[in-house]
């Protein structure tokens, strides 16, 4: 049944995905976003399967809950229409096709010289009392850094997206 699981979820989680980039159904971004976030459910699922349920509440908690809800914010905020139809470009789709190679050749070198199947017994590395440990202790300067510049951010998005009245 997990393998099973497993294949749904990784299948929903690229269907998805994909569905974020190139949405046929609409282009609108709100709802390129709503795809985003069953990308991220489908992924936290993936995370449920692994016995990671640390990372997989907090998938959806940071990601689906308070990220979304900024990219929603900013979208209905700058009041943004359908996406104009572009001209195609023979140089960007070129440009974009070496970039996808490039990182699939990386990606494919990664996983067959990374020993994935070799024989491992598990460790306790993961897990969430030493993950809470190491963040509040060892890396509490960049956690509070990456607060106080997701902070300036959203200041700065609702401060330049204001419209000025006259």
């Amino acid at each position: 049944m997990t393998d099973i699981l497993f294949y749904i979820l990784s299948a929903l989680t690229l269907v998805f995905g994909l569905l974020v980039v190139a949405n046929p159904f609409s282009r609108n971004p709100v709802t390129s976003a709503m795809f985003l976030v069953m990308t991220i459910v489908s992924m936290a699922g993936l995370f449920v399967l692994l016995h990671a349920f640390f990372l997989a509440v907090i998938q959806v908690m940071v990601y689906a809950g308070a990220v979304i809800v900024l990219f929603l914010f900013v979208i209905m905020l700058l009041d943004i229409n359908e996406e104009e139809k572009r001209r195609f470009q023979v140089f960007g789709a070129v440009a974009g096709s070496i970039g996808l190679l490039s990182i699939a050749g990386v990606l494919v070198k990664t996983i067959t010289t990374s020993g994935i199947g070799a024989d491992r017994s598990p460790s306790l590395e993961g897990s969430t009392p030493l993950l809470g440990e190491a963040l509040f202790t060892q890396y509490v300067l960049p956690f509070e850094i990456m607060g106080l510049l997701l902070l300036v951010a959203m200041i700065g998005v609702i401060l330049l997206s204001k419209k000025e009245l006259e």
